[in-house]
Parts: C-alpha cells; structure tokens; sequence
C-alpha cells in the first residue's frame, strides 16, 4: 500500500523571520500516523498547538497565518511546500516565535533539513483529498480552480508589468508525476519590489528581509548579484506557494489547480469553497498496488509499495 510518511529522527534549524525580523529556532519532531502536520508556539505558555488548516488560516497579507486562541504563526506556507513535495503526512513543528524562519526565500532549506532528518514509511495508508468536481473563486480578475485529475497537476499564470518579470515568463505548468519539486519548485525564491518596501514595513511586513532571503527588483531589474536561480523563477515560486496553502487542506490533492494572480487570500478561499460542498471531493487510499493509478503511484518517485 501507499503509506504516511514521518521524519526518522528530530532535526532543527534557526532564522529570521521575513515579516517580524524575529529569530526563531524550528524543530522538526516526527509524529504517529494519523497525526498531521501540528506547529506548536513553544514560547507560548502554556505552548499553543495549531494544526494544518484551512479554516485556521487569519492573515493572508503577503503570506499564510495560522491563528488560534489569539496566537499566530505566519509563513508557513514555504514548509508546507516541502512537506507536501516530499509526502510528509505527520510531523510536530515546534516554534519558538511568531513566524518559520524564511532561511533563502525558497522550499529548498526545508526540504535539506528533510531529508536530513531521513524519512520513514509509517504502517498506515496514506490518505488523499480526491477533486470529484471542479470548484473556482474570484476577486475581480484573479481567479482559482481545482478540477477532477488523477494526480496532481499546477498551471499558473502571473502579471506584474515589471521587465524583469514579463522577460523572465509568466506562465507555467507542473505535473508531479512526471516532474520533480525538489529540481523544479522546491529552489525558487519569494520576490519584492524596492518601492513597496516603506508601505509594507508600515504594516508591520518585510521587517526581516534582504537580498540574502528574496529576490528584490527596484523598477527596471533584479538587485540580487547572482541573479535568477531558475529561468522562470517568479511564477514557479507562486507555485511553490499554491503547493503549501493548499498542503494546509490537510492531506495530499488528486486534483488540477489553475490560477490566474492568484496568492494566498484566494488559495485559502479555494480550499474553503471545496471542503464547503460535502459532493465536491472523497477520501481515498490506494492499499493495492494493482489498482493505483499510474501518476499516482508517480507522484512520490521514491515511495515503495509495501
């Protein structure tokens, strides 16, 4: 069968925190199936658990935050990214701020310390959210959908009016089963622009930010000395993004996602408007290695039916 998957030992790291400017320590601690993925305020007391959730996400301003009993925990979206690129189903993730440290920008540190840690197949079938119908959300001309697909497809299409984003594409799409997040999605960095900066630290935003952790653009070109990591790198990091919010579902897509300047307010409605139609998407396991679909079966390359 297709089982859930945990970390093999404890592992953690510490950074700074893109919107705070906090530093934070992230400890990775694996969890019994059936888990989930669990973050844990630490500093908090007593310490406050928020599992993975759509309907715990508050704050969508330039990330996704979860929020319960007046605590928060921002950005999360990065390491939801990697978890769900790698087929973590069960994991503690414990926090000693209000923020995961942003590290480079990208999903990339996370999946090191993944992978780090070693991963363990669990004795439990993993558990997907299968799309039975197609379900969209709107805000004036962005839009978001998830459709019926027997793996698990991202087509996502940006636009900026910025030289350095138009010349770099702004339309891309990712099958799981035949592509790789961890050479494909998991390197791209989240981006800025300079003039945005004041009205963002105004709020609060960007307090922790620089050319170490983003890429930051003034109004004609990138800043960053070593440029872009990949060709088409903005609109795979909103992929990379579209990957973690909707990892906070609670389990892995069977489904096809397509957006238009989508970001995380409207992810967050997607998964909403889909859970809110009880006809709409089905749990389901594949326990029989015969009767699991091809991209299915592919979709995690190093997963073993047992």
């Amino acid at each position: 069968m297709l089982k859930q998957r945990t970390l093999k030992s404890l592992v953690r790291t510490t950074g700074v925190g893109l919107h705070s400017g906090h530093k934070v320590t992230l400890v990775l601690r694996p969890a019994a199936p059936g888990t989930g993925i669990v973050f844990r305020r630490v500093d908090l007391t007593p310490p406050v658990d928020m599992k993975a959730d759509p309907y715990a996400v508050g704050d969508t301003r330039m990330a996704s935050c979860l929020e319960r009993d007046g605590a928060k925990l921002g950005t999360v979206e990065h390491l939801m990214s990697a978890l769900a690129g790698l087929g973590i189903d069960n994991l503690y993730v414990d926090v000693d701020a209000e923020e995961i440290p942003i590290l480079d920008g990208s999903a990339a540190p996370f999946v090191f310390l993944l992978q780090s840690a070693g991963i363990e197949e669990q004795n439990a079938p993993k558990r997907f959210l299968r799309v039975k119908k197609a379900v969209e959300v709107k805000d004036g001309d962005k839009w978001a959908r998830l459709e019926p697909y027997e793996g698990f497809r991202l087509e996502f299409s940006i636009q900026f009016n910025h030289p350095a984003v138009d010349k770099s594409g702004t339309q891309v799409a990712v099958d799981f089963a035949d592509q790789s997040y961890i050479r494909d999605i998991a390197r791209a960095r989240t981006f800025g622009f300079t003039q945005d900066v004041e009205a963002m630290r105004a709020q609060g935003l960007a307090l922790g930010g620089s050319l170490e952790n983003a890429i930051v653009m003034d109004e004609y070109r990138v800043l960053n000395a070593d440029g872009l990591r990949l060709p088409d790198e903005f609109v795979r990091h909103k992929v990379l993004d579209a990957v973690g919010d909707l990892y906070l579902v609670g389990a892995p897509l069977l489904a096809k996602f397509s957006a238009y300047k989508s970001g995380h307010a409207l992810n967050n409605r997607l998964l909403r408007a889909l859970l809110a139609d009880q006809t709409a998407w089905e749990w389901t396991t594949f326990e029989v290695a015969a009767k699991t679909p091809a991209r299915i079966a592919h979709l995690y390359p190093d997963l073993q039916f047992a």
